[in-house]
């Protein structure tokens, strides 16, 4: 027997799908949604219908957008001469919050985790070595997270980058090792733009 209304265990289900949402989280939220009017509720499910079906990926850095470029690339004012690669779109937010860096980005949506299944070919590796052959790019800032799976797509992509001859750095250490770009603060975020460190690419 369920426990709920078969629509309000399918709306907990839905919810428990969500990262971090456990089964007690779903229900909340479940119920959080019955309550609302039906103006509120309508509006919530019409900002996930239309966010699904008119965000997708910036063709030059594969950021997430509703444009036919995004807003960093489209505006003229950037430096296309360094790219700061990222895992994760969240990341993006996170830098552009310390209204320091003027550069692009390169947001690979993930980082190599062999034992997940995620090789190369499902990160947006190729776009960047597509851009770093045809645009007049000087710096790469290797941006991804400093925990295992991190430090192992940035040493990767390093390797790959090599033959190109232009400059590969890594963010300083001002975020903590296994910590997240996403959750830093903007001081910390830009002291580790400014020490960024030359990465060594020899096997």
């Amino acid at each position: 027997m369920n426990e709920y209304a078969i629509p309000v265990e399918r709306l907990v289900e839905q919810f428990e799908k969500l990262p971090g949402i456990g089964h007690k989280s779903a229900q909340r939220l479940a119920f959080h949604v019955l309550h609302m009017s039906a103006d509120e509720a309508s509006d919530f499910a019409q900002a996930i219908l239309e966010a699904r079906q008119t965000i997708h990926q910036c063709p030059v850095c594969q950021n997430l957008t509703d444009g036919v470029r995004c807003a960093i690339c489209a505006d003229p004012l950037r430096d296309p001469t360094t790219i700061c690669v990222v895992s994760d779109p969240r990341d993006v937010a996170a830098i552009e919050r310390t209204r320091e860096y003027r550069g692009m980005y390169h947001v690979l949506h993930g980082v190599l985790s062999p034992l997940n299944g995620v090789g190369p070919d499902e990160l947006r590796i190729r776009e960047l070595l597509t851009r770093v052959a045809d645009e007049p790019v000087e710096e790469i800032i290797m941006a991804t997270n400093p925990d295992t799976e991190g430090e192992a797509t940035a040493m990767y992509i390093a390797r790959l980058l090599a033959p190109f001859g232009i400059r590969i750095t890594r963010l300083a250490y001002g975020i903590p090792v296994g910590g997240h770009l996403e959750f830093a603060d903007e001081v910390t975020l830009l002291r580790a733009l400014d020490g960024r460190r030359i990465m060594e690419t020899n096997a």
